[in-house]
């Protein structure tokens, strides 16, 4: 194991804000269901101001997947104008047991 794949295991954290055409078209299920198959624990909701709100955590090459998909993929149908990440961070255990959809 090389000093990437030791650096791709380290736990980090981050919140993310999605802006676009991305409520009415699956993202926040497509959101969960990528994040459950990485391993990524956290959560995803639908925020008042038509955007797509979450915090994630897990490995670092497993976030940055997600930050990919967020910033460039999402679901079908949508059209993503913005991504922001916020409050990164490494931890030491995380603090979620899995990845849920809140309302």
């Amino acid at each position: 194991m090389g000093v990437q794949d030791l650096q791709d295991h380290v736990l980090v954290q981050c919140d993310f804000e999605i802006f676009g055409q991305v409520q009415g078209c699956g993202f926040t299920k497509c959101c969960r269901d990528n994040c459950l198959a990485l391993g990524i624990k956290g959560w995803v909701k639908n925020s008042k101001q038509g955007t797509i709100m979450g915090k994630m955590q897990g490995a670092k090459g497993d976030v940055g997947k997600m930050v990919d998909w967020l910033s460039k993929t999402g679901s079908p149908g949508c059209k993503i104008d913005k991504a922001e990440f916020t409050n990164w961070g490494t931890c030491s255990r995380l603090a979620f047991t899995d990845f849920a959809i809140r309302f």
